[in-house]
């Protein structure tokens, strides 16, 4: 499919989403927010590719939500009865929240390659990716705060997972930026690089090492990784042991050995397509 505000393309088992509207600081609109979950659904659903980097055109990585979601709402939200007005804005958030969800819900990791700002709704986005990289030139920002609004799309509620609870707060309650080398230092990015090109040399070094992965193996983990932040010790284990009773057949594990022993590299079979029920 061809997208409006990115780029989609699928190489060696590799989906690489880059967005492209850098004129507008690949500022997050209308059409952002109906192409972007549609695309990771398609992604997700198709199974052809094993990993995805999420990168950016431009100077910046998006500068968040587009002016116009503001400056241009849509007049229902704010008509009729004060209690249902409150109930679709909900609705409204929840809809907009489904859409980097989406990014911890597809079977496959997620990379994201940032340069120069992340502000305001792609910090969200990041935040819901499996990992972070980014250039010298980058910060993140929590933009809502200095615009009079809490963040209400996921940083909030993933930043202290990924960082100190004391300095994602701080970054929350302040709105200023956090530089690129700080982010490091705290854990919000892998590594930083002296440019996007170096960037993205290494992040598509490191896809690559994980398309050469068992998909079945790698999926398990993502989902196992994502159960343990939410639930206790225990209750993890025990999903662990229960994925494991559920999923796990030598057939990867024979093609590893083998592949090791003729010195070839393992061509694992893909995940299989989610199809309609009843199709």
């Amino acid at each position: 499919m061809q997208y409006e505000t990115f780029e989609l393309s699928i190489t060696d088992s590799i989906a690489h989403l880059q967005l492209s509207r850098p004129s507008a600081c690949n500022a997050m609109n209308r059409q952002f927010w109906q192409e972007f979950p549609a695309a990771l659904t398609a992604l997700d659903q198709s199974a052809e590719a094993r990993v995805l980097v999420i990168s950016s055109t431009g100077k910046h990585f998006s500068a968040g939500m587009d002016l116009e979601i503001f400056t241009n709402p849509n007049p229902q939200l704010f008509q009729g009865e004060r209690g249902r007005q409150a109930e679709a804005m909900r609705q409204l958030v929840l809809q907009l929240q489904a859409c980097f969800n989406r990014l911890e819900q597809i079977r496959i990791p997620v990379l994201a390659a940032v340069q120069g700002g992340c502000i305001g709704g792609a910090l969200d986005l990041v935040c819901a990716c499996d990992m972070r990289y980014s250039t010298d030139n980058a910060y993140f920002e929590v933009k809502e705060t200095a615009l009079g609004m809490t963040a209400d799309l996921g940083t909030v509620q993933r930043l202290p997972q990924l960082i100190a609870p004391g300095l994602a707060r701080e970054l929350v309650y302040s709105a200023r930026k956090l530089p690129a080398d700080e982010a490091l230092a705290a854990g919000l990015v892998n590594q930083v690089f002296e440019n996007q090109e170096a960037m993205l040399r290494a992040v598509m070094a490191i896809a690559a090492q994980i398309a050469q992965r068992s998909p079945l193996a790698v999926t398990g983990s993502k989902q196992m990784l994502n159960y343990s932040r939410d639930h206790s010790v225990q209750d993890s284990l025990q999903m662990m042991a229960t994925w494991q009773a559920g999923m796990f057949q030598p057939t990867d594990m024979v093609q590893t050995f083998s592949a090791s022993m003729s010195q070839k590299t393992p061509d694992y079979e893909n995940l299989r397509p989610i199809t309609e029920p009843f199709s």
